[in-house]
């Protein structure tokens, strides 16, 4: 899982340290130095360069994550190495202060990487470089001496030795460090010799940022922090093309006065692959190429009318809804993920952050355009055009076991390296040369300079044991080839993997896990939205998505001999959820819940050629992957079934045999099912307003949420029926791996629910988590038109009641003074959404808390033996501190109301807080006048 970052490289590791103690860092240090062994400091592996790879020991720093003071008078921070920018701008929010820069990676990388790459993000153009926001760092150089290197005391002697040589190597090339280094803000690539000079005052400390770990080791730093603006405004321009708007860069920047934020470039092809995977995306302007210009204060429109009206734009709009802005801000971030997955074939990071300055941009962007056609090659360009950096992911033709396939990518990079020095570019305008450019620096700078780079790297790590090989060597020697430890990015073409699942890759399993390319938006320790709830838990790199590509990759490239039934594998997919989370959050589409459920197909099923194996699975599989089987057998004794399982001895035996944690409770048959109780109040014929489907989880454990949909709709003057055929969509048999019973189960069910929905009128299903099923699942597994009907007109209550809302044939109950704390289902958050609940609920009057996040037992996963800890872990993520919230904080509100419609959450909540929850159906009805209103506190 270390043998990876975010960029094309594979270099196994002989040991990973996770450091609890700053202490810690200098023992590794010895140990290096020691043996002899490379050391490479790694914070969030999202390096796209190949510079948080190594041989030897790496260093995960993500648990040296304290803030240690905020200082709201001075405007800084001092942090330890590890910590998150989101969590370091949470902490300075109250204050009204945040950190600048703000890479696209903002959720999950940390200082210390930041300050490794120098990394600037959107923002640079108005808040500057990680270099420009440093005030002090403490560092362990690679010659065993630590200094702590501040501006206060430029030119003291306490700063140490090493400070003191690199300044006056400085002293020593004045003319040529002024005349090459500096020259624009994004020359990132090489050491920035620049901060050496006597009148940037010799700030080794700002040196330092850009050095790749090869230099030292950060122990601390403090970080200038800035004042958030919460008053930017943010103009969208449009243009016929990314050359034309990079065209309009040097007039934006002019007619900006110093005073813009971000000048950001976005390609519509980006922008066309969001809108396909039906997420909303806000009204753009006319044009097929946009630049997202952003200022504040009090002159901010005048200063967005000037910009708009020197820039040529085709089109243009100013963005007044906070929401839209974050919307686009966000398709923004996610360039790196979408870009991968914006071609035919994969698309990859290499050249991927040139910089030119800016006033050169519109050439260099033919030039380039020109280039990827010369060789062959296709990329969507986007990225920091006010800045001049341009990122691009490029649909390199790598073959797997073939060396000759990276002629054609090594000899693009020398191209265009050649090419960019004319304009006095930079290789990386902000991710490092690490092991893509590192060999291609002498292109761009002169033997002087690469002589003072070696020089740079005897002073301070003269056994080349930090991350050796990147940018340069101390004795002048060879740094890493750029063609060396290039992972498999193809999957081999002698080992065919179908996979059932796996439609949007072509049925291809093997390319579908190797759709992450380790940006790594799975591996932020908070989130918004789903991704990735035993991540958030545990905080284990095997526990992430991205951590579970690595392995199946490896497993199915052939790196891992036994192939998906290595141990290292099951490992990894243990504490997966299959909440799907990662579906709908991770910008390249990875599905893990549907890699689990291949992976289990083709461990106990079937082999990778499709031949029977019919290995013998967990007793967990055949009694909770198969529960509404159990279910519908049991029905006529269930009132039996449930006073039995209150017996203890009989319970404990049942959890055993069924594989359920001891500590967890049994979920209660219903007495009468769903169907049986409404069919004592079908009408008999004609055609219904609303048809509803009994769903087995509905059906057999919570019959209350159906009779309640009934209920509040026939209260609303509606003709509502239960659907006749039985069908079930079989999600415990998928998140098992029983794929093929889940087939023949979905299938029935598809058959039973066309007539109705191709009828026209509203299907409703309860379930969310099988109503995702038939929206997703059911289309890979059937791959019918029949299937794409049904996923296409099965609705949520939610959508039905808001359809007839809006018909004005419904009028929703007065909520007001309800404070409703809703945890939405998993499955509904990532394939269905939840906008359309809460729209309904704030309509109606409600005060609405959404609860980010999974439960945390999600099916069978968290009543399994083994995944208690985690399960409740999941659930102290968000949910459980939500409902303590709610408790203890809203005494105001007349009635408290904890909404879940899934029944693994309200199960959960059951079990972990003795709180009941209800579905939405419920809570409308009861605020009808129907049942008796009840609040989470009191009843259920």
């Amino acid at each position: 899982m270390y043998s990876a970052d975010a960029s094309l490289y594979r270099v196994v590791p002989q040991v990973v340290a996770r450091p609890q103690h700053v202490e810690e860092l200098h023992a590794a240090h010895e140990v290096s130095s020691e043996l002899g062994v490379p050391l490479t400091l790694r914070g969030a592996g999202t390096s796209i360069a190949g510079n948080a790879v190594g041989e030897g020991i790496v260093l995960d720093t993500r648990d040296l994550k304290q803030i240690i003071d905020i200082d709201p008078e001075s405007r800084t921070a001092r942090v330890e190495p590890g910590v998150v920018h989101a969590d370091l701008q949470r902490a300075a929010a109250p204050h009204g202060l945040r950190f600048g820069p703000d890479p696209s990676t903002h959720s999950r990388c940390t200082i210390g990487g930041m300050i490794g790459n120098n990394a600037c993000g959107s923002r640079a153009l108005g808040y500057g470089r990680t270099a420009d926001n440093i005030e002090a760092i403490e560092v362990l150089f690679g010659n065993g001496e630590t200094a702590r290197l501040a501006s206060g005391a430029a030119r003291s002697s306490e700063q140490g030795s090493t400070a003191a040589k690199l300044r006056q190597l400085a002293e020593q090339n004045l003319g040529h460090i002024r005349t090459s280094f500096g020259q624009f803000d994004r020359q990132v690539s090489g050491y920035s010799l620049e901060h050496l000079l006597p009148e940037n005052r010799g700030r080794v400390e700002r040196f330092f940022a850009g050095t790749e770990g090869t230099l030292g080791t950060i122990l601390g730093a403090t970080v200038s922090l800035v004042r958030d603006d919460p008053g930017r405004r943010l103009m969208v321009l449009g243009f016929p093309s990314v050359a034309e708007a990079a065209d309009a860069v040097p007039a934006i920047l002019a007619a900006g006065a110093g005073e813009l934020i971000a000048c950001e470039g976005m390609d519509s092809r980006l922008v066309a692959l969001v809108r396909g995977a039906g997420r909303r995306v806000p009204t753009l302007p006319k044009g097929e190429s946009w630049l997202f210009v952003e200022t504040a204060g009090a002159q901010a429109l005048e200063i967005l009318s000037q910009v708009q009206s020197s820039s040529g734009a085709v089109g243009h709009r100013l963005i007044e809804d906070a929401a839209e802005a974050a919307a686009l801000w966000r398709i923004r971030e996610n360039g790196a993920g979408l870009a991968g997955i914006s071609l035919p074939t994969p698309a990859h990071s290499g050249w991927e952050d040139a910089a030119v300055p800016p006033e050169h941009l519109g050439r260099w962007m033919r030039e380039f355009e020109a280039l990827m056609v010369e060789f062959g090659l296709q990329g969507y360009p986007y990225g920091h055009f006010g800045d001049g950096c341009i990122h691009c992911r490029i649909d390199f033709p790598f073959t797997h076991g073939d060396p000759a396939s990276t002629g054609v990518f090594k000899e693009f990079l020398a191209a265009c390296a050649e090419r960019l020095a004319a304009y006095g570019g930079s290789l990386s305008g902000e991710h490092g040369d690490g092991r893509v450019r590192s060999e291609l620096l002498p292109k761009m700078y002169d033997q002087t300079s690469m002589a003072l780079f070696a020089q740079v790297k005897e002073i301070c790590d003269p056994r080349n044991l930090l991350n050796p090989g990147i940018i340069a060597s101390p004795d002048g020697g060879s740094v890493a080839s750029q063609t060396s430890h290039l992972k498999p990015t193809q999957p081999k073409q002698d080992l065919p993997w179908p996979g059932m699942l796996m439609t949007h890759d072509a049925g291809d399993f093997a390319a579908a896990a190797h759709r992450c390319s380790g940006v790594g938006r799975c591996v932020a320790p908070k989130t918004s939205g789903v991704m990735c709830p035993s991540y958030v838990a545990t905080r284990e790199e095997k526990d992430s998505t991205r951590g579970r590509a690595r392995i199946l990759q490896e497993a199915m490239d052939g790196t891992l001999v036994k192939g998906l039934t290595d141990p290292a594998v099951h490992e990894a997919l243990d504490l997966c959820l299959s909440c799907k989370g990662c579906a709908s959050d991770c910008p390249a589409g990875v599905d893990m819940a549907a890699y689990k459920a291949e992976s289990l197909y083709q461990t106990y099923d079937r082999d990778h050629k499709g031949q029977p194996k019919r290995r013998l699975r967990p007793r967990s599989h055949y009694i909770l992957g198969r529960l509404p089987f159990w279910a519908k057998l049991v029905s006529p004794l269930a009132p039996l079934a449930n006073v039995s399982l209150k017996v203890p001895p009989i319970a404990a035996l049942a959890k055993w045999v069924a594989g359920i944690d001891q500590r967890r409770s049994v979920p209660k048959f219903a007495r009468t099912t769903f169907r049986r109780a409404a069919k004592a109040s079908q009408p008999a014929s004609g055609q219904p307003d609303v048809w509803v489907w009994a769903d087995s989880f509905t059906n057999h454990f919570f019959p209350q949420s159906g009779l309640a949909a009934l209920e509040f709709l026939r209260s609303q003057g509606l003709d509502v029926r239960v659907i006749e055929p039985q069908g079930c969509c079989g999600l415990p048999w998928i998140s098992t791996g029983q794929l093929d019973q889940a087939k023949r189960l979905i299938a029935r069910a598809v058959s039973a629910l066309e007539p109705y929905v191709a009828s026209g009128v509203p299907v409703i299903g309860l379930e969310p988590s099988c109503l995702a099923t038939l929206r997703s699942d059911a289309v890979e597994l059937c791959s019918d038109q029949q299937a794409r009907t049904v996923a296409d007109g099965v609705l949520t209550f939610a959508e039905v009641v808001n359809r007839f809302v809006d018909e004005g044939r419904i009028e929703l109950p007065d909520l007001t003074g309800v404070d409703v704390v809703a945890q939405p289902h998993c499955h509904q958050s990532s394939i269905i959404g939840w906008d359309v609940d809460q729209a309904l609920l704030h309509m109606a009057g409600a005060t609405v808390t959404k609860v980010p996040g999974c439960c945390g037992l999600a099916g069978n996963f968290g009543v399994e033996k083994g995944h208690y800890e985690v399960s409740v872990a999941v659930a102290e993520s968000n949910l459980l501190p939500a409902v303590r919230d709610q408790e203890r904080g809203r005494a105001s509100a007349q009635r408290r109301i904890v909404l879940a419609d899934g029944m693994s959450c309200r199960i959960q909540l059951e079990d972990l807080a003795d709180v009941p929850a209800i579905h939405l159906a419920e809570l409308l009805a009861q605020a009808s006048g129907g049942s008796p209103f009840s609040g989470s506190s009191s009843s259920s």
